[in-house]
């Protein structure tokens, strides 16, 4: 079921008309609309969700068609609760296929037409956990507004090993994606890229991605590659007008307990969360490390290290560079 958000107002406030000057008022923080993709673990979610509600924000969930009938049950129970709350119509997401673009190229059309007062669109998982405030990352945008946030390389350059993703046809079917594989020409005059499936996108930047007929090209040729949720948007912005206002950074920090030998390891990774500006980390569940969920609960509140976006990006691109 679809609710309906009612935009609920105060009047303006009456002026002195007689008032030469009125006092400086502070610009007020943007609003997000945020994207929650959903197939299982319906308590972490519901944790996350508890993190990130406000009711001067949007919110849109999708259920993965794949999903027991009781988890779809228990999440669309829950979000009936939410006046500012959406289900979208429910896809089945294939690992590696298309399906996922087109689910997050659904939202932001969906979000679009319900709302006009939006500022950014933000996708996440089920087991995604903000590492700050809405606050604290409302504000952020706001100081940074206009910018998106993803991360790209040149695919050829950097990751020349991907390339027969996109250098393939690969065709979805319901399930899995089809063995039956043929090589075929890039797109002409285009450069690929690669980077992450997360990101942060400026409202313009998803009327762009969802009205323009240039964006449609991309999209007949991306329904054939595999894992484009890892490129498409990447070679889609990189390759137009929007590629000056990318910063390469999804915000996301990734905690993979498989990664981390001992004990020690995981110390020295929240040491090196409490000097970055992430916003959120993947992978949190109930048996997520102690000491993990212990320094997000108590810098939760703690505002973000002063960081020069501009000056982090030249020096992650020359690292890449050597």
């Amino acid at each position: 079921m679809i609710l309906i958000f009612r935009n609920m107002q105060t009047p303006s406030p009456i002026t002195d008309p007689q008032r030469k000057t009125l006092p400086l008022q502070a610009a007020p923080h943007v609003r997000i609309a945020y994207f929650i993709m959903v197939h299982h673990k319906p308590e972490v979610f519901k944790a996350m969700f508890q993190k990130i509600y406000t009711r001067d924000q949007f919110y849109l969930i999708h259920i993965d068609r794949k999903s027991t009938p009781r988890f779809t049950e228990e999440i669309q129970q829950y979000a009936v609760q939410f006046p500012n709350v959406y289900i979208l119509d429910s896809m089945n997401i294939v690992s590696g296929g298309f399906s996922m673009i087109q689910a997050e190229l659904n939202a932001m059309e969906f979000l679009l037409n319900v709302n006009r007062e939006w500022d950014y669109f933000i996708n996440l998982s089920g087991e995604d956990y903000p590492l700050k405030s809405q606050k604290i990352i409302r504000k952020f945008l706001t100081a940074n507004k206009g910018r998106n946030y993803l991360f790209y390389y040149d695919q050829k350059f950097y990751r020349p090993d991907t390339l027969q993703r996109i250098q393939n046809h690969f065709t979805e079917l319901a399930y899995v994606i089809s063995s039956f594989i043929y090589k075929r020409e890039f797109m002409k005059g285009v450069t690929p890229y690669i980077g992450g499936k997360w990101f942060m996108f400026t409202r313009e930047t998803c009327i762009f991605l969802t009205n323009n007929k240039r964006v449609m090209d991309f999209e007949d040729y991306y329904l054939y590659t595999f894992l484009p949720a890892e490129s498409f948007f990447q070679t889609v912005l990189m390759n137009t007008t929007f590629n000056d206002i990318i910063v390469n950074d999804d915000k996301r920090a990734v905690f993979e307990k498989s990664i981390f030998k001992n004990n020690q390891d995981i110390l020295t990774y929240i040491k090196k969360l409490e000097s970055s500006n992430q916003l959120f980390i993947r992978k949190i569940n109930n048996k997520t490390d102690e000491n993990l969920l212990t320094y997000i609960e108590n810098s939760f509140l703690l505002p973000l290290p002063e960081i020069d976006e501009i000056e982090k990006e030249l020096k992650r691109d020359g690292y890449q560079n050597n």
